[in-house]
C-alpha cells in the first residue's frame, strides 16, 4: 500500500490497523493474541511465567482496539528494545449515541468534537462517517461482534451564509453543539443506515484525495497527515529493517493520542508496557528497559511563511528541513541532551537531514505519546517528527521529500547498535564499525 492511499483510507484508528494488518500480511508477520498468553497473575502479557516462545529474527504484532504493536525480535538474544511510537488517530467529530436528530426538514448528525481539530476547517467539505459499529452476530442471538464502517456516502458541515453572520470573517468561534453536520433531507432512518447495530464509535472525518501543489509538486496536503505519516514511515521501516543481534525493534501504533491516550489502548494504558515486558519473557530475558531507546513520533509546526512571528528564532523547523527533534523545558517533549546526541548521531553517520524545534516560550506546548507513555514504559525517549503546517486542519501539508527523510531517519535508527548508560552511549552498527 502507498503513502497516497493509507492517508485516504485510514480514516479512523480501526482502518489504520486493518491497512498495516494488509502490509504486514505481505511479510509473513506472525500474529499473537494477547489472551493467549496472559499471565493474569502478572497482569503482563506473557509474564514471566509464560508457555510462550519467541524465535530470534522474526516478525511478529498484537493488536488492542486501534492500535498495533509490530516487533522482530533480534538475531541473538534479547538485551534491549528500538522503540518507534506513533498515534493512529487525528481531530475529528464524534458521534454520539441517538445520533439522528430531525425537525422534518431536515435530518442532521447529533456529533462532538474529538481532539482540538482547527474547527472552520471543517466546514463546508466533503466528510465521511466512519468506524466501527456493533452488531448481533448471525450464528448466535447472544454474541456481539465488532466490524468496520464507512458510509458509501459524504455528508457536509455547512456555514452560515456571510449575509447571516456578517461577523464571519472577524471571528470564527462556533458552538459545536449548534453546528452540526447535515445527513439528509427530511427524516432518515440512521439506525438502518447502520444495519441494526447496537452500538458504534463512528466519526466525520475529512474525505479528501491527498493532492500535490507548488511550483514542482513539492508540497502534499491530505488529511490526517499529523500522524499517518509517522505511522505509515515507522511500518514501513520496521517491516524493511535487518534483525539485529541484542536488540528487538518495535513500532507501537497507538490509538487516542488527541484526547490525551487515557483508554485501554492508548500510550496512557498498559498495552505497551505490557507487550514489552511479554516479548522480553517469551526470549526469556531481562526487560532491558534502560538500556533501550524510544522514539516518540509525531509532527512538527514548520514556519508559516505568512507568519514568521509564530515560531522561535533560533529553533524553528521548516518544510523540506528533514527529521525534526523537537525539545521542551517543561517536558512536553522527552528529549534530553543524552537521548538527543544519540539520536543525531544515527542520522549524522547515516546522512539524514535533521533539525531543531522549540516552541516560543510564551506559547503552550502540545504534548506526544513520549511524556504520556513514560508513566507505563520508563525507557529513554526522544521526541522527533516532519514539519508540517496547519496542524489538526481537515486538510494539512508536509513538503513530498520529507517522507523520504523520515523513512531513512527510522530504518537507520533501526540499523543502529544503541547502548545507553545514563550518562554515556555508543552508537555503532557491527563490532568493526
Amino acid at each position: 500500500m502507498n503513502f497516497r492511499e493509507f492517508l485516504k483510507t485510514s480514516y479512523t484508528p480501526w482502518h489504520a490497523v486493518k491497512n498495516i494488518e494488509s502490509m504486514l500480511a505481505e511479510y509473513d508477520a506472525i500474529r499473537l493474541e494477547e489472551a493467549d498468553p496472559y499471565d493474569s497473575a502478572e497482569n503482563d502479557w506473557g509474564g514471566p511465567q509464560s508457555s510462550l516462545t519467541l524465535e530470534p529474527a522474526t516478525l511478529y504484532y498484537v493488536k488492542r482496539g486501534g492500535s498495533i504493536i509490530i516487533f522482530r525480535t533480534g538475531e541473538v538474544g534479547h538485551e534491549k528494545f528500538a522503540v518507534v511510537a506513533s498515534h493512529t488517530d487525528s481531530p475529528c467529530f464524534k458521534l454520539k449515541e441517538n445520533a439522528a436528530l430531525s425537525d422534518g426538514n431536515f435530518t442532521r448528525l447529533n456529533a462532538e468534537p474529538y481532539g482540538g481539530g482547527l474547527w472552520y476547517t471543517f466546514f463546508d467539505r466533503p466528510l465521511k462517517l466512519a468506524g466501527r459499529v456493533v452488531r448481533p452476530s448471525p450464528d448466535n442471538k447472544f454474541a456481539i461482534r465488532s466490524e468496520l464502517f464507512e458510509s458509501p456516502f459524504d455528508i457536509v458541515l455547512p456555514s452560515l451564509a456571510i449575509h447571516q453572520n456578517r461577523e464571519a470573517n472577524e471571528k470564527f468561534s462556533p458552538n459545536l453543539q449548534i453546528e452540526l453536520p447535515l445527513l439528509s433531507l427530511g427524516k432518515t432512518d440512521f439506525e438502518g443506515l447502520l444495519g441494526g447495530a447496537v452500538a458504534y464509535d463512528l466519526f466525520a472525518v475529512p474525505d479528501a484525495e491527498p493532492f500535490e501543489s507548488g511550483a514542482n509538486g513539492e508540497f502534499l496536503s491530505s488529511p490526517r497527515l499529523d500522524d499517518l505519516a509517522g505511522v505509515y514511515a515507522s511500518v514501513k521501516a520496521i517491516l524493511d529493517a535487518v534483525p539485529m543481534s541484542g536488540t528487538t525493534q518495535v513500532c507501537a501504533c497507538l490509538e487516542a493520542e488527541e484526547i490525551g491516550s487515557r483508554t485501554y489502548a492508548g500510550a496512557g494504558g498498559d498495552f505497551l508496557r505490557s507487550a514489552l515486558k511479554g516479548i522480553a519473557a517469551g526470549m526469556r530475558a531481562p526487560c532491558g528497559f534502560r538500556r533501550s531507546l524510544l522514539l516518540s513520533l509525531d509532527n512538527a509546526h514548520s514556519l508559516h511563511p505568512n507568519h514568521p512571528e509564530a515560531c522561535d528564532p533560533t529553533n524553528r523547523a521548516v518544510m523540506g528541513g528533514g527529521i525534526v527533534i523537537k525539545g521542551h523545558a517543561g517536558g512536553a517533549y522527552t528529549t534530553n541532551a543524552m537521548t538527543s546526541a544519540m539520536i543525531k548521531t544515527v542520522f549524522r553517520r547515516a546522512g539524514v537531514p535533521f533539525q531543531t524545534f522549540f516552541n516560543r516560550s510564551d506559547a503552550r506546548s502540545g504534548s506526544t505519546l513520549g511524556n504520556i507513555s513514560l508513566s507505563e514504559v520508563c525507557i529513554p525517549s526522544v521526541d522527533i517528527g516532519l514539519a508540517q503546517l496547519a496542524m489538526h486542519s481537515a486538510v494539512e501539508t508536509m513538503a513530498a521529500g520529507d517522507l523520504d527523510a523520515l523513512l531513512s531517519g527510522l530504518g537507520a535508527f533501526f540499523g543502529f547498535d544503541l547502548h545507553y548508560f545514563d550518562d554515556s552511549a555508543v552508537v555503532y552498527r557491527d563490532e568493526n564499525d
